[in-house]
């Protein structure tokens, strides 16, 4: 009779983030994970964390020693917006990652016993495996859409590739007086946050800091750059961009009031697409939005196809449901008011408030 084995138990624990080794197996789980993305690196946790203040704990699960359960969060703290656990903060994504042998139920637990013992009484859920069935649990998967499509394979197949109508104001754009600038030095951080800030006091959302922006640059490297576009060398249109997995991610981008005129917006987004394919890429992952919205109309008319996203929350027992949505009745008054700031003001209030927008 042959001696009976022992299936080794999951163990859960809190990565140490700041340990070299225990960075590396972290690194190493997420390139073999189909699901993983920049927001589940620890470059971008430790970048919202020194841009934000708000700080990184993550959940490993383990079998023999082995990663099989990754779960990130930002602890977000906010006066206006209360606590939470988001995996993850400032992200279009996070969420749990799983190998093999990975008992989802147990990491959820647990999570939520971590926001409680921090005192969060709420967990998003930005992708990656989903609880089911546990109390407390909702999910939304008609709130956002992403938008990811493959690149051409030259500049004029680019251009072709654009439906009609949105092809005609590229070609507008392309005999404007616009210069194109792509970098990550000081010149191009400050152009992009001088043009990021008032394209978001526009839309009536504070700024983020521009710590999160510089941190973000640093913590990624090479896997992150600015392209801006100058009319007569004043900056109109910049876009902070991520690159993963041989897909670009245009991020943070926005426009100024004279971006609209001179279809500086658009020539951004067609350079992007140029310069992506020049350094490698295969796709334009054009990011989230919320459905409905002029964004998600905006990138439907460069060709793309909205995929709908699933996120899942939770809410303590006895909490009152974490509200950050800015089309919500609670905000639209707030964001009628910031929209009338004068630029100046907003700037200097709007880092205070967005750290906690998570």
């Amino acid at each position: 009779m042959n001696a009976p084995f022992l299936i080794a138990r999951q163990v859960l624990r809190q990565a140490t983030l700041f340990d070299r080794d225990e960075r590396a197996r972290i690194e190493a789980f997420l390139a073999d994970h189909p699901g993983a993305t920049p927001f589940h690196r620890p470059a971008w946790l430790e970048a919202v964390a020194r841009g934000t203040g708000n700080d990184a704990i993550v959940l490993i699960a383990e079998r023999n020693q082995e990663i099989v359960g990754y779960l990130p969060f930002s602890e977000v703290h906010s006066p206006v917006f209360g606590r939470s656990l988001a995996s993850t903060g400032f992200a279009v994504g996070g969420g749990l990652l799983v190998g093999d042998g990975a008992e989802c139920d147990p990491i959820f637990a647990a999570a939520e016993e971590l926001a409680l013992r921090h005192s969060c009484p709420a967990i998003e859920l930005r992708g990656g495996a989903l609880p089911r069935g546990r109390p407390g649990w909702m999910q939304r998967s008609d709130s956002h859409c992403g938008f990811i499509a493959d690149l051409a394979g030259d500049d004029e197949a680019q251009l072709q590739a654009i439906p009609r109508k949105q092809r005609a104001e590229v070609r507008k754009s392309l005999a404007k007086d616009l210069d194109v600038e792509i970098g990550a030095a000081e010149r191009d951080r400050a152009a992009h946050y001088a043009v990021y800030a008032e394209s978001v006091r526009n839309l009536g959302t504070p700024v983020f800091p521009r710590s999160l922006f510089d941190a973000t640059l640093d913590s990624f490297g090479d896997e992150a750059d600015i392209l801006t576009v100058r009319h007569q060398g004043t900056p109109v249109a910049s876009v902070l961009s991520l690159y993963h997995r041989g897909a670009v991610m245009p991020y943070w981008g926005g426009g100024t009031g004279l971006a609209r005129p001179l279809r500086a917006n658009d020539r951004m987004y067609y350079e992007l697409m140029l310069h992506a394919r020049r350094r490698g890429c295969a796709r334009f992952d054009f990011g989230r939005s919320k459905t409905g919205s002029g964004a998600y109309n905006f990138k439907r008319n460069w060709g793309f196809e909205p995929e709908p996203l699933t996120y899942a929350s939770w809410t303590a027992p006895g909490a009152e449901q974490r509200d950050t949505d800015p089309t919500s009745a609670k905000h639209s008054l707030k964001i009628a008011i910031w929209r009338r700031l004068p630029l100046a003001l907003a700037n200097r209030l709007g880092p205070m408030i967005s750290r906690g927008l998570g």
